[in-house]
């Protein structure tokens, strides 16, 4: 799958909770916490704590990507949604 670069700062988890967009990951995991595990997220978070995307990497591949684009007022805007076969959907929110 051909991922685009995300921006802002990594952190990592183990999973995520709920349907609704934006993916909220859940279960923090320390940097050296992912060397053992098969699956994990990268979450990357802009300056107000804001989730802009996130990777769930599996066997050391993107196997999913989720960028997120959100208005002034902090509500989500635009979601890019990219699976395993490298197709993107973008989705336009009012």
């Amino acid at each position: 799958m051909m991922a685009h670069l995300l921006q802002g700062t990594c952190r990592y988890f183990s999973t995520y909770t709920g349907v609704k967009l934006p993916i909220k990951l859940s279960q923090e995991l320390e940097e050296g916490a992912i060397e053992n595990r098969n699956t994990f997220f990268r979450g990357y978070f802009d300056s107000e704590g804001r989730m802009t995307g996130f990777q769930k990497i599996v066997y050391g591949e993107v196997e999913m990507q989720h960028s997120y684009e959100f208005d002034e007022n902090g509500l989500l805007k635009q979601a890019e949604i990219i699976n395993a076969d490298g197709e993107a959907t973008l989705m336009h929110f009012e």
